[in-house]
């Protein structure tokens, strides 16, 4: 009597890359036993086309094949002998590499609700001259500092000695705000701005129309 041996898969080897299946591991795995350059260079290149038919989604990818080549040298654990399209054989160095830490902006937990931007502001707003070019940017800094907080804490209302505090503190005494002087909204600066601008182009409008009613009337009465 004829008895079946099952092989279970908790008895194989682990699937150093799980989305390609135990049959492409296998076949990588017999890439590295052939002697023949020119022949385990073509097999491996259709390997890589087997794979790259089964992910369809990403075939559009200019660097998926480049990725492809990676992997495979990856599941043979860097012992293929064997050129990718690049011409770069990849490393086991150079895969255990990790991309330095980037660094998260560091503000104090004090002022965290005013976000890093104002710590940006502020610090442009150091790096002016004095005079009221550096003045107008700290109301604006004040300003924006005003609209952070109410978008942070809607139900508290905050007073301008509270933003003038924070941005004395912030900027250690440097940038300050008259204790008369209120803060306005952004939104009310860049109105004032506008709203001073169309009064000075309606005056200049006013003039120059009134230069032409008297030009026109001193002709009249010359004829």
């Amino acid at each position: 009597m004829n008895t079946l041996n099952m092989e279970y898969n908790s008895a194989k080897e682990d699937l150093i890359i799980p989305e390609y299946g135990r049959n492409i591991q296998e076949m990588i795995k017999y890439a590295k036993t052939i002697e023949d350059d020119k022949y385990r260079q073509a097999f491996v290149e259709r390997v890589v086309d087997l794979m790259l038919q089964m992910a369809t989604q990403s075939r559009n990818m200019e660097d998926y094949r480049d990725k492809l080549w990676k992997h495979v040298f990856r599941i043979a654990d860097y012992e293929l002998i064997v050129d990718p399209p690049n011409g770069e054989r990849p490393s086991k160095e150079e895969a255990q590499k990790r991309p330095d830490m980037i660094g998260y902006p560091v503000t104090e937990a004090r002022y965290r609700h005013y976000g890093h931007n104002v710590q940006e502001l502020i610090k442009k707003g150091l790096s002016m001259e004095p005079g009221p070019k550096r003045h107008g940017f700290t109301r604006t800094i004040a300003a924006y500092m005003k609209l952070a907080y109410r978008t942070w804490n809607k139900e508290h209302y905050v007073s301008d000695e509270v933003i003038k505090g924070d941005l004395r503190s912030l900027s250690n005494g440097e940038l300050v705000l008259d204790a008369d002087e209120s803060i306005s909204n952004l939104t009310n600066i860049n109105t004032g701005n506008s709203r001073r601008s169309s009064n000075n182009n309606s005056r200049g409008k006013r003039g120059s129309n009134r230069g032409r009613s008297k030009g026109g009337r001193g002709r009249k009465g010359k004829n």
